[in-house]
């Protein structure tokens, strides 16, 4: 499954997009390999966030 486009107004529509996307990538993970992948991409949202509040 590609990437999914989001349009600029962030629609619920666009929020069932990246579900969908999102239950993809993580279909076939092992429950551990799962947590991985959220508290990666959380921690890196984590540090863009405090990177943002020290500007």
């Amino acid at each position: 499954m590609e990437k999914p486009i989001l349009s600029p107004d962030f629609t619920i529509e666009d929020i069932h997009k990246l579900r969908e996307y999102n239950y993809y990538l993580t279909k076939d993970m092992e429950p551990q390999e799962r947590r991985n992948f959220y508290n990666e991409r959380g921690w890196a949202f984590q540090r863009e966030i405090e990177s943002e509040r020290l500007k």
